[in-house]
């Protein structure tokens, strides 16, 4: 008789549970901007339980407990896909340690994050717990997408595929996306929309910490036009190339919503729009990085055979 084969995951089950992680997170950014938006961070006033009596809502916490309860639900659904893609990346054959080693980083990531939101909740909604809440969530985005992406990659090293200049100037591109990023929150916990009225606010004067907001996402804009430009010059992959277009265009529609909620005193509906777009900006950045360079497939590197030696010059008498 043939011995058992074990069960065993398909790469592409493998690969829609790692891409689920990515939506699932950017979606609990945006629900969790609309607790915030909608003045519900307390509306579970306290963490584990949503009350002092209750794990759950209660008819006379109103609208608020329940926008705030809902947003703490969505938390176990990350948990179960997380946890879905980690089972299914130890399942898989063969097992590849970076894929199961960046599924176990996800599923630790939402566990932390959970506890950040319950030491948000404790701390009244301070707003620099609540801006590690969301830089961690951009962290977390890095890791889905870091998974989604080796799930179909090979297990050796990596190599640019572009210049080192223009390697580096990428990886200028993504620091000014993590800057405009973390700036960003800064500018969000200085706003009017603190999550709940009695919420406390940074102290930054919104004007001067927007305009630095402004000035890094031109300076942002400028390195990523500078590099779709740069790559189309040097005759780059058409992934490259393309993966800068996407985000330049992406990084002109977030600035628009931007600059548009900012003239029109930041109304909610443009701020959570705001919100989704940092995702994608982020996303877009994450996508050009790996767009520059690609993982071949492990092993030794094959050997060239050495050059024949030239013939003897024959001897003049």
């Amino acid at each position: 008789m043939k011995p058992a084969v074990p069960f065993s995951v398909s790469t592409t089950l493998l690969r829609r549970l790692a891409y689920a992680n990515i939506v699932a997170n950017v979606a609990i950014v945006v629900t969790g901007g609309a607790v915030r938006l909608t003045a519900s961070g307390l509306g579970c006033p306290t963490w584990p339980r949503c009350t002092d009596e209750s794990y759950t809502t209660t008819p006379e916490m109103g609208v608020h407990g329940v926008i705030e309860f809902g947003n703490r639900l969505l938390t176990f659904v990350l948990v179960l896909i997380a946890g879905a893609t980690l089972l299914a990346a130890l399942l898989h054959r063969p097992r590849r340690r970076g894929v199961v080693l960046l599924a176990l980083s996800v599923v630790l990531g939402i566990v932390a994050q959970a506890v950040i939101g319950g030491i948000t909740v404790r701390t009244q909604l301070h707003p620099s717990i609540v801006g590690i809440h969301f830089v961690v969530s951009m962290l977390l985005l890095l890791a889905t997408y870091a998974l989604w992406r080796r799930v179909d990659e090979p297990d050796g090293p990596t190599a640019p595929v572009v210049p080192s200049p223009l390697r580096a100037l990428t990886w200028l591109t993504v620091a000014a996306s993590a800057a405009v990023i973390v700036v960003g929150v800064a500018v969000t916990g200085s706003g009017p929309h603190a999550g709940d009225a009695d919420a406390v606010r940074n102290g930054l004067d919104p004007q001067a910490i927007s305009q630095v907001h402004a000035d890094l996402v031109f300076l942002l804009i400028g390195l990523t036009a500078g590099l779709w430009l740069a790559l189309r010059a040097v005759g780059a992959p058409g992934r490259a190339v393309r993966a800068a277009g996407v985000l330049l265009v992406v990084e002109l529609a977030q600035g628009v919503v931007g600059f548009v909620q900012y003239v029109t005193d930041l109304p909610a509906i443009l701020v959570g729009a705001h919100m989704l777009g940092s995702c994608l900006v982020w996303l877009a950045t994450l996508a050009v990085l790996w767009s520059t360079r690609e993982r071949r497939p492990a092993g030794p590197m094959p050997t060239v055979a050495p050059a024949a030696a030239p013939p003897p010059v024959p001897a003049r008498v």
